[in-house]
């Protein structure tokens, strides 16, 4: 009798963010639908404290970070919508 053949083993997958903490970006903060109302997206500059949660099957369309401006303040961004800044 023969065996089915086994399942494929295929290496993990690693998905590198394109950017890191620590990185010193420039870009429009994101600002969710529902509090349009009160605050609006601005241009910022600040250092990254936080890349998402996580980005195993997150589209980079959605993918966000979260970065410290000088004010010791925080913004949320889209990856898309962030570049980085000369040092």
């Amino acid at each position: 009798m023969d065996r089915p053949p086994s399942p494929r083993r295929t290496a993990p997958r690693i998905h590198r963010a394109p950017y890191a903490v620590g990185d010193l970006v420039t870009g429009t903060s994101y600002v969710q639908p529902e509090h349009r109302g009160r605050e609006q997206p601005e241009e910022f500059t600040g250092r990254i404290v936080q890349v998402g949660s996580g980005w195993d099957g997150v589209d980079a369309e959605q993918a966000y970070v979260w970065v410290r401006l000088a004010t010791g303040r925080e913004r949320q961004a889209l990856i898309r919508d962030i570049r980085k800044s000369p040092t």
